[in-house]
């Protein structure tokens, strides 16, 4: 009920290219803004990009512009976050997460609004 799960996460090269996907159950994901988050080891979680209930608005950290691209499929119910020029710093373990649509997608990306579910995470490692 009210789940979240990613995957598309593994081990790949840098320069190398991943796409993550995020399927919700139990709920349906077009009502909220999705939002993806990363946590790396000894280090603070951090928002890496945001897109808002019918996808006509999107946000991104600095570190990941011109690189990630998030979407979403409604009628899939699925997000997702197409990971390019993939660096070592990118190394973390994604997130996504059903956040409530108040009071926009840069609100989310800050962690400034509140989640309605999150997912287990997957593993993305960029590594040589």
């Amino acid at each position: 009920q009210l789940q979240l799960v990613e995957s598309g996460g593994g081990l790949v090269q840098p320069g190398g290219s991943l796409r993550l996907s995020c399927v919700a159950s139990g709920f349906t994901l077009d009502t909220y803004v999705t939002g993806w988050f990363r946590q790396a080891p000894g280090k603070e979680r951090e928002g890496v990009s945001c897109i808002s209930s019918r996808g006509g608005r999107t946000n991104y950290a600095d570190s990941v512009k011109g690189r990630f691209t998030i979407s979403r499929d409604n009628a899939k119910n699925t997000v997702y976050l197409q990971m390019n020029s993939l660096k070592p710093e990118d190394t973390a373990v994604y997130y996504c997460a059903a956040v409530e649509p108040f009071p926009g997608v840069t609100a989310c990306l800050a962690g400034r609004a509140g989640v309605r579910s999150w997912g287990q995470g997957t593993q993305v490692t960029v590594s040589s």
